[in-house]
């Protein structure tokens, strides 16, 4: 998944849950659950990272911009955008963990890397990876229904 999907379901997930201290490891599970569902990936290991950082730019961006547009005219409680927040970046700390053993070689978080490419449901190179409509529906439907729970419920 992109970090759009994850960020927004993430910020719908915050909203929805009152205790910040269950809202980030469930944050985290979700990232998991999410990722097994078939997704087209804009970077992989053949990816030149200079090359591809303005698609992580423009991801990043457009998440963030999504959920604070949200948080200016929601006029939610502090303790909500709290958690919003932290289900947004919580959902998309796997990712950053894998980026981390990916690119800077932290030794230390390989068993997270090789978890994180288990939930995958499709061996790494896989055509039903690449970025195209047909592999980004699961995004868009699960950005699309983040969106409407974080505006209307």
């Amino acid at each position: 998944m992109i970090l759009i999907t994850h960020a927004l379901v993430g910020a719908a997930l915050g909203k929805q849950i009152g205790n910040p201290l269950i809202v980030a490891p469930l944050a985290i599970a979700l990232h998991f659950c999410l990722d097994t569902f078939r997704h087209g990936e804009y970077l992989n290991r053949s990816t030149k990272f200079k090359t591809a950082a303005w698609r992580v730019v423009l991801d990043l961006f457009s998440a963030l911009a999504i959920i604070f547009i949200y948080l200016r005219f929601s006029h939610a409680s502090n303790e909500t955008i709290r958690n919003i927040l932290l289900g947004s970046f919580f959902s998309m700390f796997p990712d950053l963990l894998t980026l981390l053993y990916w690119r800077l070689n932290f030794s230390f978080l390989e068993k997270i890397f090789h978890f994180h490419e288990w939930v995958h449901p499709y061996p790494k190179g896989d055509q039903r990876y690449d970025w195209k409509l047909r592999n980004n529906l699961n995004d868009i439907i699960f950005s699309l229904i983040a969106i409407i729970i974080l505006v209307f419920f």
